[in-house]
């Protein structure tokens, strides 16, 4: 049976011994207890360690109680936390870059995934004679929003490939069924998304995949190299503030990535809410598989990640200038080899 905290103080009382449990320890050694967490796009597979953890209870059992607040993308979710309304973001790892950029230090502080998983496809209803990227200029192309690591890939795809920005048009769809609609509707020509978006607009044989970083391999080969993704950031001021916090954030992220690896998509696609399958639980299954090596295992960033996606993102960001930007202050492993070392198993 579960200890839970009204048992363990049952038997402390009964025993007359200090409040030593471990439990009871984290419970009253953060530094702040009710945490709101902002996300873009709570249902995609991309941040599904932050909805396992949740579900779980893994925040719940460091003595945290965490509200997820959910928005159509990533860019909307760093606002919250720049403005005040939320105190950490479960978002790409390259926004950290961006904020240094201006000023404001943000740092990733546990990985969520290894690989973007952001796939770009074209429409076969409004684009059935697609040859090259050449055949992008002009063309509406729907990513999560604005400003979004969605928008940042195509932006390093289009650069890659000879054509700027400018090129075509951003418009952004979300990252659920509003997305589906606007890409089956002919709304968009193309899109940059993640599953299970994409893998429903594959099974309808509506879009054909010309970009794919669901690998490591893929990722390498578009990024040149590791690219981190989602992860739990916050500015530098809440982690120096809240160290204890910070790492119960780390531990209950650790242990849910740990729990995905170790179980398979049928088990998952049970534990998560009806609302993330579409309506489809084999097709959910099918986009667990191809994405599951995206999912970090460990929460800890790669060594050449930072660069990577500096790189990224100064192809994205005008006037960006990597030279000014300090990579050892945009993340840290600190939090993550403390959760490994004491949840080395699930």
């Amino acid at each position: 049976m579960k200890l839970t905290r009204r048992h363990a103080l049952k038997l402390v009382g009964a025993s007359g011994l200090a409040l030593s449990l471990p439990t009871l320890a984290r419970a009253q050694e953060v530094e702040k207890k009710n945490i709101t967490i902002a996300v873009g796009g709570k249902a995609l597979i991309y941040y599904l360690p932050l909805s396992i953890a949740e579900i779980n209870g893994y925040f719940e059992d460091e003595g945290l109680k965490v509200k997820v607040a959910d928005f159509a993308g990533g860019s909307k979710a760093l606002q919250a936390v720049v403005g005040g309304s939320a105190d950490v973001v479960s978002g790409a790892f390259e926004h950290t870059i961006n904020l240094q950029s201006k000023g404001q230090f943000y740092r990733a502080f546990v990985q969520q995934g290894r690989a973007p998983a952001i796939v770009l496809a074209v429409s076969n209803k409004t684009m059935p004679d697609y040859k090259s990227p050449a055949d992008l200029k002009g063309k509406k192309i729907g990513v999560t929003a604005p400003g979004s690591s969605t928008n940042m890939m195509v932006n390093f795809y289009l650069e890659q490939n000879g054509l700027k920005p400018s090129d075509v048009s951003f418009i952004g769809v979300g990252a659920g069924a509003g997305a589906v609609t606007a890409m089956r509707t002919g709304q968009i020509d193309a899109m940059a998304n993640l599953d299970p978006v994409i893998g429903t607009l594959l099974k309808e044989n509506e879009v054909r995949v010309i970009a794919d970083t669901r690998t490591v391999a893929d990722t390498k080969a578009i990024f040149g190299g590791n690219m981190p993704s989602a992860c739990l950031y916050a500015s530098e001021d809440f982690i120096t503030q809240n160290p204890k916090t910070a790492q119960a954030l780390a531990n209950a992220i650790v242990r849910a990535d740990k729990w995905i690896q170790a179980n398979d998509a049928e088990t998952i696609a049970k534990t998560v809410p009806a609302s993330y399958l579409l309506g489809d639980v084999e097709l959910y299954k099918q986009c667990l598989d191809a994405n599951k090596e995206s999912l970090s295992p460990d929460g800890l960033v790669d060594e050449d990640g930072p660069s990577t996606a500096l790189k990224a993102l100064a192809a994205f960001v005008p006037n960006l200038d990597p030279a000014k930007i300090d990579i050892s202050k945009i993340y840290t492993n600190e939090f993550a080899d403390n959760a490994n070392k004491k949840y080395p198993n699930v």
